[in-house]
């Protein structure tokens, strides 16, 4: 287990030199404030070298002062917790988070209260099979991609969200899904439900109650025709 969790902090490690040797401003989390300038980049008055390795630390403080990278593909099974102690003071300016293609069963009720501005969540991808109760703190968030996970419950906690208008839950196990609460929903505009074995009461049920658009696998849709 130390050794996978070592493997995974190396592979964040090189995504961050990936991104400073790059310059990108294209990043799956959060650019912040960073001047490129000399072929360095100048963070709170500390150069730092644009080429080769940095023998990164992720809980060293200067870590939330640079461009933050994609954590997607890294093999994390947890959310670094280290990351939440030096982004304290930036918690709130992170709009996008990017942890798809991972190996997470689960999100903790911190992760959502700190990342409580988000306002695009990508978790495809991972073994996911239900959510905290705090994702209701989410009340910027309009986009989630919870495709290709576990879930077999539709997670009901993203109906009180006012904000939300795209929902992926594309490739899951879902059998049943609250139509009633969907069609409730201020914002929501598409829910995509392709590739889950939904029961025939959701597919009759759906569409005269919905304002919004329901994907559905081409299965489920002819099996729903008379």
């Amino acid at each position: 287990m130390l050794r996978k969790m070592g493997e995974a902090v190396a592979r964040v490690a090189r995504k961050v030199n990936e991104t400073v040797e790059s310059g990108s401003d294209t990043l799956g989390v959060h650019t912040l404030q960073g001047v490129k300038a000399k072929g360095q980049l100048s963070v709170v008055g500390f150069p730092l070298p644009t080429r080769g390795s940095w023998g990164l630390n992720l809980c060293h403080p200067i870590w939330w002062q640079v461009p933050l990278p994609d954590l997607a593909d890294c093999k994390l099974v947890s959310f670094p917790i280290c990351i939440y102690k030096v982004l304290r003071n930036v918690s709130d300016q992170i709009h996008l988070i990017t942890l798809a293609n991972n190996e997470l069963k689960s999100l903790t009720s911190k992760f959502m209260t700190t990342f409580s501005q988000l306002r695009e969540l990508h978790l495809e991808g991972n073994y996911l099979y239900r959510l905290p109760n705090e994702v209701s703190s989410l009340q910027h968030l309009k986009t989630i991609d919870l495709s290709r996970n576990q879930f077999q419950d539709f997670p009901e906690q993203l109906t009180t969200l006012p904000a939300l208008e795209t929902i992926n839950l594309e490739e899951n196990e879902i059998v049943d899904v609250p139509v009633e609460k969907l069609a409730t929903m201020p914002s929501l505009r598409v829910i995509n439900l392709r590739l889950n074995p939904l029961s025939a009461e959701v597919r009759v049920i759906a569409p005269p109650l919905i304002k919004f658009d329901m994907l559905m696998s081409p299965e489920d849709a002819q099996a729903r025709l008379p």
